[in-house]
C-alpha cells in the first residue's frame, strides 16, 4: 500500500512538472498552446481554441492575484 502511494505520489510530479516546464517554457504562449493542442487532438481529443484561452485567461487571473 505504501509502495503504491509513493508510485502514484512520483508519477503525479512527474506529470505536473512536465506540464509547468511546458507552460514556463521559453517560446510564445500562443505558440506553445498550438503545440499543446495539436498534441491533444493527435491523441483523439477535440478541444476548442476558446476553450483553451478561456482555461488560460483563468490561470493568468489565479496567478495575478496570489500575493
Amino acid at each position: 500500500m505504501k509502495f503504491l502511494n509513493i508510485s502514484l505520489a512520483l508519477l503525479g510530479g512527474v506529470a505536473i512538472g512536465a506540464a509547468l516546464g511546458v507552460f514556463f517554457a521559453p517560446d510564445k504562449g500562443e505558440n506553445t498552446r498550438c503545440r499543446v493542442m495539436k498534441y491533444i487532438k493527435k491523441h483523439g481529443y477535440d478541444v476548442p481554441k476558446h476553450k483553451i484561452d478561456a482555461i488560460v485567461k483563468e490561470i493568468e487571473s489565479e496567478i495575478a492575484t496570489q500575493p
